[in-house]
């Protein structure tokens, strides 16, 4: 399974959109994933996609960020994240960069586990603005 960069971003913003949708009401602050437009995710960075998934991938100085990783919820648990990290990992070594990050919401438990069994570990906490508390945790894992 190889992803390609996206060429339809109409239809990888609408994955987008349903997959981030089993997070209302469970994330607060709400996901940007709702602010995000067809305009915003041509400006974004690499834009990967496999059938029914997708990953925004972002060159940042010392290490790839992964964002917006996305799955469509009637294919979760089939290994498309798993690739599509891979596939990360393939970018971050051609870009040189020797590390891979990612942000997740402090509420998604499950997110944590799934990112620390794939090697990844938490390097910071952080708050969105007008927050007190923590609401994201960012991720990294060097690579080999």
């Amino acid at each position: 399974m190889t992803p390609m960069l996206a060429t339809d971003l109409h239809a990888v913003h609408a994955l987008i959109l349903r997959a981030f949708a089993g997070m209302e009401g469970r994330i607060d602050p709400p996901s940007s994933a709702r602010d995000l437009t067809v305009a915003s995710l041509a400006a974004a960075g690499e834009v990967w996609t496999l059938p029914h998934a997708c990953v925004i991938l972002t060159p940042k100085g010392d290490h790839l960020y992964i964002g917006k990783l996305a799955v469509d919820p009637g294919h979760q648990r089939q290994g498309l994240a798993r690739a599509l990290l891979a596939h990360a990992e393939t970018r971050a070594r051609a870009l040189s960069l020797p590390e891979l990050r990612l942000q997740t919401r402090v509420e998604l438990t499950e997110n944590h586990a799934t990112f620390r069994a794939l090697g990844f570990t938490e390097i910071a906490r952080t708050a969105h603005k007008g927050y007190d508390r923590p609401t994201s945790i960012t991720f990294a894992r060097q690579l080999p």
